[in-house]
């Protein structure tokens, strides 16, 4: 009987593994980072920018790439000053547009700007594979994917597809963000991502004129869910509006006001 138990489970794993993909390196990128929220409006795409662009501000020499794969609501092109359509190799890869030093692609840069993405799963799966697979990266050392929000197909396809070499999860400290990015945290697990730490954003404001600081999505929130999960918590990052306006205006905190607190 054991024996039999032991024979259907690894016939099972077998037909299991055959309907997943293989995973292949996106070619001319060492390293892919993929940022990660569990809910939406945590502030991830600002995280993801900021995050690029420091990599690079550290290392002069890496190249760094930033790959939106927000289909429907694709914030990169705006949040790096970005507009146009990328151009095509001779081998009809698309080539990035590139602002501040870091290679970017976007489903922004191929709809127009006001017009919805309409699109059922089929066909975000497709535009996801083509955005991963049909643009020339050049060399890259480091490609930052800013994910959508959530545990859905296309986490999914970008987990499963190529190899990561880590997830970065960002979230408020307010208790309904924790719930989704517990679920965030838990999903890459379960696909064998290396889920580097996570980042508290919108942790504290503090009042321009009287400096008096109030945590108006809670406190520690991120602090404590990192020590269920055992994990590190990388930044503390407060809420600002020079954070807020930097990426609006397209020239993000990280190239505008480096030397600034925030």
């Amino acid at each position: 009987s054991g024996s039999r138990d032991e024979a259907l489970r690894d016939k099972r794993a077998r037909i299991v593994s055959r309907g997943l993909p293989k995973q292949k390196p996106i070619e001319g990128v060492k390293q892919v980072m993929v940022v990660a929220s569990g809910k939406g409006g945590v502030g991830k795409s600002t995280t993801a920018v900021n995050i690029a662009l420091a990599l690079a501000a550290n290392d002069s020499i890496k190249e760094v790439g930033l790959l939106d794969a927000d289909i429907y609501g694709p914030s990169i092109p705006k949040m790096m000053n970005l507009k146009g359509n990328p151009e095509l190799t001779p081998k009809n890869l698309m080539r990035p547009l590139k602002n501040y030093g870091i290679a970017c692609m976007s489903m922004g840069f191929l709809v127009d700007e006001t017009a919805p993405v309409v699109w059922r799963g089929l066909m975000v799966m497709s535009a996801v594979e083509k955005l991963l697979r049909q643009v020339d990266w050049g060399q890259l050392d480091y490609l930052v994917i800013d994910m959508p929000p959530g545990t859905g197909d296309v986490q999914l396809s970008v987990s499963q597809n190529i190899p990561i070499a880590g997830a970065v999860i960002v979230s408020t400290p307010q208790d309904v963000a924790l719930l989704d990015a517990r679920k965030g945290a838990e999903m890459f697990r379960k696909v064998h991502v290396p889920v580097l730490g996570l980042i508290q954003n919108m942790s504290v404001f503090q009042c321009p004129k009287c400096k008096h600081e109030t945590h108006i999505f809670g406190s520690d929130g991120v602090r404590d869910l990192a020590k269920t999960l055992g994990l590190d918590v990388l930044g503390d990052v407060p809420l600002h509006v020079n954070i807020r306006e930097t990426c609006d205006s397209g020239q993000p905190v990280v190239i505008s006001q480096p030397q600034s607190n925030a």
